[in-house]
């Protein structure tokens, strides 16, 4: 009896004893800090897929740079899978370059990023040099919508895990605690790497990355109690010589003095250090973020058996509602600070979308996008709070104009109609007024031209524009648009050799309605001259002028255009359609009478997989009324963009080879990318042209003109460098075309 008695009281002590372990170790608090180290930072992630499997329980977490922003989300409820699954779905290149959706910019700003290869603020005759690479706007843009769901909370001590992050004032070099305020905007501030992105203001401090003055803030976060603390490093190691090879190599070198330094003595104070093997990755290794992910799950299971024995949570960790995958959000009210020079319909009429308004996140993002890519903000930061007693949000937006008005930009360009070119532009904002701009192109080689616009931008209201261009050629073209059939039979001429100068006055009115659609109307006065020196009908002059009218006419237009990419669409659609009235010509033109051209152009471009986008295109066009101005009429062959007049691209014919008054066209392009900015494309065109071909079935009949090419294609910041063979079964003749840089 004794000895059941015995067992029974070394069971209960046992039990008893266990009991105050499990409930000592429950009470052990444990602190978590991520350093900064740029794209090596994705190793933390890694490790928070460990903590989650293994259910070790996080008291506290601090970080620095990339440790903030990770840090930072897992704080606020993601786990370490769900963090994975976001990060490995972005497409850093774009968001650490800000380079902004074409879909999201204005028409007049995607023909500066479609034109220019360089752009250099210019003020008082000398260049004024960014504060930075990037504004860091799409950063901001991506934490904003990750931490909306905790957007109300000030106080980062009340995040689902407490949480702080470092950051540097940059005037006294100060370190700077970040605890308090918009989450998103903090971690965008520890982030902010010096000439990368541009500094964060906040309580009127200018911050910069945190990793200046402490990369792994170890003290502070003992500071907050903490029993434990695991420490995840990936951070430099020092470069040899034969590594140290540019300018940023030497300064991050400099830097990675006093971070060494400062380790060897936290590494001592840190109960579990985790040092992932990520030496072959870069702080831009972005596109290695699988690898190093992964070499941060390794790290840490060579410390399983340490982590195994913290205190473990008595819940599963996820949210449950992710504002990643958010579908739309309402937008109840809308408050600016900082605009003193443009006006809220302004601002609204970038946004596209106006209060007590419910849309996508997507199209508010675009809209956020649209407003800084007129680059007339330097930064705008916004806050999304709950609004009180009612579904949705209010946005509260601080925005800092750019104070730079004029711009220096440059290009260079080839292509076999207009030859080698040389392209300066001056532009300068707000000319005359805050919401213009001027822009004037002069463009040098071996056809000089210049092109002119100015631009009131009235948001949601009707804009004022005008434009003057002058554009000229020298090329053997068909005689068909100068001459008609009895002419060519007499003079026995094909193809005269020409010289086109064409100047165009243009005054008009835009307005944008259903957000994305651009609707103009104006007037035009054209200038054309057409002269050569093929010798015709005994005529002994040394040149002759088939051209030389002043034309008068009104004219509408409706723009829309989603393309991914002007020149290499994966997606999106496309319409430019128009209508020109020619109501007056000078005496010249004596057999004048009023006509009427109008075209369209529409495309359709989706892919079929990361490597694969097809471009389905229709063209077409026709003459209303009298047939006395065939130089106005449709001219179809060669490869380009942005023709004058009525030219229009086709493969397998040189330029102005086949004419008509009328066309109708069909392209489909095959677009493989071999790999980034690598593109063989393959291409086939189909047309009918000739006069009048709308008033008989003649449009709907089999084409009488075909042209087949394959090029090659590759993306440099000049523009496109493109190669491209056309031949044509009707003549049975190939043809090379070559382009190199943006079409101006």
């Amino acid at each position: 009896m004794n000895k059941y008695v015995f067992t029974i009281l070394i069971l209960l002590l046992t039990f008893n004893l266990n009991a105050q372990q499990e409930q000592s170790r429950d009470s052990i608090k444990v602190g978590l800090v991520l350093s900064g180290g740029g794209a090596k930072g994705f190793a933390h992630i890694g490790v928070l897929k460990v903590i989650d499997s293994l259910g070790i329980k996080v008291d506290y977490i601090a970080g620095t740079s990339m440790g903030a922003i990770i840090g930072s989300l897992y704080a606020s409820g993601y786990s370490g899978k769900q963090l994975d699954s976001i990060f490995k779905s972005q497409n850093f290149d774009d968001i650490i370059s800000d380079n902004l959706p074409r879909a999201a910019k204005t028409f007049y700003e995607r023909d500066n990023s479609e034109k220019y290869a360089v752009t250099l603020p210019f003020e008082n005759f000398k260049v004024k040099l960014p504060s930075a690479l990037s504004r860091g706007q799409n950063v901001f843009n991506l934490l904003s919508k990750l931490t909306l769901h905790v957007s109300e909370i000030d106080d980062f001590e009340q995040l689902p895990i407490p949480f702080f992050c470092i950051a540097t004032n940059i005037e006294t070099g100060a370190e700077v605690v970040l605890n308090k305020g918009n989450l998103a905007r903090a971690i965008t501030a520890s982030g902010a790497f010096p000439s990368l992105f541009q500094p964060v203001i906040i309580d009127d401090q200018i911050l910069i990355d945190g990793g200046v003055v402490n990369n792994y803030p170890i003290d502070e976060l003992r500071a907050k109690g903490m029993d434990v603390i695991i420490g995840v490093d990936v951070q430099d190691g020092l470069s040899t010589r034969e590594e140290l090879t540019t300018a940023p190599d030497i300064l991050l070198q400099i830097n990675n003095y006093r971070t060494i330094n400062d380790m060897k003595k936290k590494i001592t104070k840190t109960n579990i250090y985790i040092k992932p093997d990520i030496k072959d990755f870069t702080v831009v290794s972005f596109s290695e973020g699988r690898k190093i992910i992964k070499s941060g799950e390794f790290a840490s299971k060579e410390k399983i058996n340490e982590l195994n024995a913290l205190p473990k949570r008595k819940d599963f960790r996820e949210l449950h509602t992710d504002s990643f995958s958010r579908d739309s959000i309402t937008i109840n009210s809308i408050s600016f600070k900082g605009n003193t020079r443009y006006t809220r319909a302004y601002i609204l009429g970038k946004l596209k979308f106006k209060t007590n308004t419910t849309l996508s996140y997507d199209d508010f993002s675009r809209g956020i996008n649209n407003l800084v890519a007129t680059n007339n903000f330097e930064t705008f930061q916004y806050e999304l709070h709950k609004t009180k007693n009612e579904e949705g949000f209010d946005l509260e937006a601080t925005l800092k104009e750019n104070d730079i008005k004029t711009y220096l930009r440059l290009g260079v360009h080839y292509d076999d109609l207009y030859k080698s070119a040389a392209l300066v532009n001056l532009t300068k904002k707000r000319f005359l007024f805050d919401n213009d701009v001027a822009s004037l192109d002069i463009i040098l080689g071996d056809n000089v031209r210049y092109n002119f616009e100015y631009f009131i931008d009235k948001g949601f209201y009707w804009s004022i524009g005008l434009k003057s261009r002058f554009n000229q050629f020298h090329k053997n073209v068909s005689a068909q648009l100068f001459l008609d059939n009895n002419q060519q039979t007499i003079n026995g001429v094909n193809k005269l050799d020409v010289e086109l100068q064409d100047q165009t006055n243009q005054i008009y009115f835009q307005t944008l309605f259903r957000k994305d659609f651009a609707f103009s109307i104006g007037g035009e006065h054209k200038r054309l001259k057409i002269k050569s020196e093929t010798v015709i009908d005994n005529v002994d002059d040394d040149e002759l002028i088939f051209e030389n009218t002043d034309y008068l006419s009104v004219f509408g237009a409706l723009k829309f255009d989603t393309y991914s990419n002007k020149y290499f669409p994966k997606r999106g659609v496309y319409f430019n359609g128009d209508f020109h009235l020619y109501a007056h010509a000078s005496n010249f033109n004596k057999e004048f009478s009023q006509f009427s051209i109008a075209k369209a152009d529409i495309g359709y471009a989706f892919s079929l997989n990361d490597k694969l986008a097809i471009n389905i295109q229709s063209q077409g066009g026709f003459k209303i009324g009298a047939d006395t101005t065939s130089s106005l009429n449709f001219a179809l062959g060669g490869y380009g963009n942005n023709f004058i007049n009525n030219f229009i691209s086709f493969y397998g014919y040189d330029y102005v080879s086949i004419i008509g008054n009328s066309f109708v066209k069909g392209t489909i392009s095959v677009d493989y990318e071999l790999y980034k900015k690598h593109h063989l494309i393959a291409s086939a065109n189909f047309a009918n042209v000739d006069d009048d071909i709308f008033e008989d079935s003649e449009w709907i009949t089999a084409p009488d003109y075909s042209g087949y090419a394959i090029g090659y294609a590759f993306e440099t910041f000049l523009g496109p460098i493109e190669a491209k063979w056309s031949w044509s079964p009707e003549v049975n003749k190939s043809i090379w075309f070559f382009n190199v840089g943006f079409w101006f």
